[in-house]
């Protein structure tokens, strides 16, 4: 009873860490895993015993005989599912980015090749383990690539092609690492006669069919309303099991496969309930995550730990990391539009993530209990890639990123809250003036113009964690909030202004500030009487932006007070010799200098017409 608890805290308490000190959840569940399992049983147990013991001697334990494999089975089914979920084909046509097309075929491809030779060569390890070594290691993930790359500020197209990377591979490297230790099980005998591979087939026949079949079947009754709301992600969660199990019992080892399939599928489907589903396989998945790298950790022995212990474990790391990952991206990027410091980055940052430690650890101990030569050597070379590539990202990414010079010195990307006609407006100008902007609102329709603008948009709530996890944005620099909502503009300030303003985080004033103009605020946008209603009627009576030369400090206060009589135009930057956007607040007007050639911009009415 206090183990089971204690793990449940222990890996919760860790997930909440890891998203306090902003660091992958997995280092500090494999750390916590290590100390009461096997240092614990080393060094601090008087008695020499662990503090939580998976399995002892095959009997005793939190799971005798091998109940372990089975749960560790089912987790991973469900945690696969879920990776399969996330899959969108659509997004990968939507990317559009041939480097990352290639990162996930060419640069794995490198990745699977190289490292297999290397592992053979250095450990002396079969072929066999060698390729599903190399294919565990493949995976990167977002749930690591993500808090590492949160806080360090990039050009848009790095991290864009670093998340997508992480995004993708997730599922394609667990699917390739399912059919190549599917391709060992079935010579386990250590043969891979005729009747070997017949049953390799039956596998990758029964596993995609079935996992084909019954997502279509899943899809088609949720989609007919014939469960009841409440009772669909229970459901869902039984069926994924129920595919798995029934799967297994027509081809052994084949449910695995079944399941990355079956997520594939619906993740592609047209669902109305895929987003709930996947919401709800996410909070799964992290308390099933928790629970496991504790328990797979703390089963490590240190006899697994000695094995690796030596200089062949430094080698394949300094391969794998300084080589393999280089040549993959190199080769990735050839002739793209990368420049060298940027490329010499993305290979710096290819953390492994908990996929692959997850699924390791799930086949080592199939492997080890099959009689399978070296498989011993599977979770503890793949736990090692796995923690020494977190540590060495966390640690050195953001002092990497200003070595190389990748690291942008001043953000000033523009994110607009609120996708409405106003907003769109002043988007598409300040991005004919090389201005990196992103909308964001949760109407659908906002988003899906501003996306027929040719607009960055993000359908998304302001209220979700989301948002502060999309590294896409770590160059934004700038905040204005230009809803309807004075209550959502408030909130937006002050959640995302030290996130996202950084040089200046901006809303629209409310009726209240109006009609007192002794309370204007500081972050007020444009001017003391320019509310979103005011915005949005000179927005749809004059629906351009325009710009008129100043020719002194004085000449732009004069256009000011014309600009405040009239409520048909709207001033909303200034723009200097050198192109430079400043955006005009309503609090202050006054500007360091203001001198010929500077430029008025503005909404609405032209001022030639007044």
């Amino acid at each position: 009873m206090l183990e089971l608890g204690g793990i449940i805290v222990l890996g919760i308490l860790a997930q909440w860490f890891a998203w306090k000190l902003k660091i992958p959840a997995i280092l500090p569940l494999l750390l916590i895993g290590l100390l009461v399992g096997p240092i614990a049983a080393e060094f601090l147990s008087e008695d020499g015993k662990k503090w939580i013991e998976p399995v002892w001697n095959g009997k005793e334990g939190l799971f005798a005989g091998e109940t372990l494999f089975y749960f560790v089975s089912l987790s991973i089914s469900i945690i696969l599912f879920e990776g399969g979920l996330t899959l969108k084909l659509k997004e990968i046509k939507n990317v559009g980015h041939v480097v990352i097309t290639k990162l996930i075929t060419l640069g794995s491809l490198v990745t699977f090749i190289g490292a297999a030779i290397t592992a053979h060569f250095v450990f002396s390890l079969s072929w066999e383990i060698s390729f599903l070594f190399s294919a565990l290691i493949i995976v990167t993930g977002p749930t690591v690539i993500t808090p590492i790359l949160r806080n360090i500020p990039l050009k848009k197209d790095v991290s864009a092609i670093l998340k997508w990377e992480g995004i993708l591979i997730d599922p394609i490297g667990a699917l390739v690492a399912v059919l190549v230790f599917e391709f060992i099980s079935v010579g386990a005998g250590g043969e891979f006669t005729k009747t070997a591979l017949v049953d390799f087939g039956k596998i990758i026949l029964f596993g995609s069919t079935f996992g084909f079949t019954f997502a279509h079947a899943l899809n088609f009754t949720i989609n007919r309303k014939w469960i009841p709301h409440y009772l669909l992600n229970v459901f869902a969660l039984a069926s994924v099991i129920g595919v798995f199990v029934l799967s297994d019992s027509f081809a052994h080892e084949s449910g695995l496969l079944a399941v990355v399939v079956m997520g594939m599928v619906l993740g592609n489907s047209k669902s109305q309930y895929l987003k709930e589903l996947l919401y709800f396989k996410e909070s799964l998945s992290i308390l099933l995550i928790s629970i496991l790298f504790i328990l797979l950790s703390a089963n490590i022995n240190m006899d697994d730990l000695w094995l690796i212990y030596n200089w062949k474990t430094a080698i394949l790391f300094a391969i794998v990391v300084f080589v393999l990952r280089p040549v993959g991206v190199f080769l990735s990027t050839r002739n793209s539009s990368l420049k060298l410091n940027e490329k010499l980055f993305i290979s710096w940052v290819g953390p492994r993530g908990i996929v692959a430690a997850g699924i390791a650890s799930l086949f080592g101990l199939k492997l080890v209990n099959d009689g399978i030569k070296d498989a011993e050597y599977i979770t503890p070379l793949v736990f090692m890639i796995v923690l020494g590539t977190v540590l060495l990202n966390a640690t050195t990414a953001r002092l990497f990123a200003r070595i190389v010079g990748v690291f942008l010195k001043k953000s000033n990307g523009i994110l607009i809250i609120g996708a409405s006609d106003v907003s769109r407006l002043i988007a598409s100008y300040l991005e004919k003036n090389d201005r990196h902007v992103v909308l964001i609102d949760s109407n659908h329709n906002n988003i899906a113009r501003a996306k027929e603008e040719g607009l960055e948009a993000i359908n998304t709530n302001i209220y979700s964690d989301s948002l502060a996890d999309n590294i896409e944005l770590n160059d934004m620099g700038y905040l204005m909030a230009l809803t309807g909502s004075s209550d959502i503009n408030k909130y937006a300030i002050n959640k995302f202004r030290n996130q996202f303003g950084e040089n200046g985080a901006y809303r629209l004033v409310t009726e209240k500030e109006i009609l007192d103009p002794t309370n204007n605020p500081k972050e007020g946008l444009f001017s003391q009487t320019d509310d979103f209603a005011l915005l949005t009627r000179t927005a749809q009576k004059y629906p351009a932006i325009h710009e008129i030369e100043i020719h002194d400090e004085e000449h732009y206060e004069m256009i000011i007070k014309k600009t405040i009589n009239d409520k048909n135009t709207i001033p909303i930057f200034l723009k200097d010799i050198n192109g430079e956007l400043s955006i005009i607040s309503s609090y202050s007007k006054d500007f360091d200098k203001i001198e010929k050639g500077f430029y008025l911009v503005y909404l609405g009415k032209p001022l030639e017409q007044l």
